[in-house]
């Protein structure tokens, strides 16, 4: 039988490429003008094609430091992947349970996805502020006037900056972890524990490699989200600066083509994340068949 199709199927066809250019025609656009020739501007037409401006780019951009603020994003984005994994996995365990104050607790946690992000970014600089306020006036008090001299501020790269990423990567992980065990058959658990498992040798050899992947992708949301993030730092963290922030601090002073070479930069670091996270994903699930 002929396979007919009508209108819709090709309306719906047109559609959907004109919202799949609508998302990443952005990012083609800025790929393609960081590829222009010395002569080159930041709006079409191309004045010739080089990898000129990503020379440009690694000889530094004015007073901004991009090698350390790629280092300081790269760091502050492995610690935020490492916390999301670890208090996504543990809190999902948690939760199975009947944990009392478990339903506050986790549209408390929840609760930051809905606040606007420059309101959460503000309200942790204002708690470190107070902190720091605090800390002078007790180094005062106890006589350690030196340290109170000395003294700046408690807000930094894996303080307020890491305590702000993480009311924002968190959430997701919760939420994808108890997805995940909420299709999670308990029966595994069991026959491990009749055998003779401890608690910890279930978890370690039956629970993680079913739930592998699924942590791995934990583990991508949590790095991808933090590379990009921008809003939430703004204000919590600190005197340094992560490369997102530095790229946005550019866009209203840069007038070459370099700006497009670094946000080519960090969209192709994401890229390679996401790839690294699918191929680990990959290996795990053939892993497990194999071990089936």
């Amino acid at each position: 039988m002929r396979d007919s199709r009508g209108f819709g199927f090709y309306g719906l066809a047109l559609f959907f490429a004109l919202f799949v250019l609508f998302l990443y025609g952005p990012v083609i656009c800025i790929f393609v003008l960081s590829l222009q020739g010395p002569e080159g501007g930041l709006v079409f037409p191309m004045r010739g094609v080089s990898l000129h401006w990503f020379h440009k780019l690694f000889e530094g951009i004015g007073v901004v430091d991009i090698g350390a603020a790629l280092w300081r994003s790269v760091k502050l984005g492995a610690a935020v992947t490492v916390l999301t994994v670890l208090l996504s996995v543990m809190a999902s365990l948690a939760f199975r349970k009947n944990l009392r104050g478990g339903t506050a607790l986790f549209f408390i946690t929840v609760a930051s996805l809905i606040m606007p992000s420059i309101v959460v970014s503000l309200g942790i600089g204002l708690e470190f502020r107070l902190l720091d306020t605090a800390l002078k006036w007790l180094f005062g008090a106890v006589g350690w006037d030196n340290l109170a001299a000395e003294f700046n501020t408690t807000m930094g790269l894996f303080t307020s900056a890491l305590g702000a990423q993480l009311t924002w990567t968190l959430p997701f992980g919760l939420l994808v972890m108890f997805a995940v065990f909420n299709r999670f058959n308990p029966a595994y658990e069991e026959a491990a524990s009749d055998l003779g498992a401890t608690p910890w040798q279930t978890f370690r050899h039956v629970v993680l490699p079913l739930i592998g992947p699924s942590v791995v992708g934990v583990g991508m949301f949590g790095f991808t989200l933090s590379w990009d993030e921008i809003a939430r730092s703004s204000q919590a963290i600190g005197d340094l600066n992560t490369l997102p922030l530095e790229l946005q601090g550019l866009t209203t002073t840069a007038t070459s083509p370099v700006i497009y070479a670094l946000g080519t930069v960090t969209t192709l670091v994401s890229f390679v994340v996401m790839g690294v996270a699918i191929l680990a994903m990959a290996l795990l699930a053939r892993r497990r068949r194999g071990a089936a």
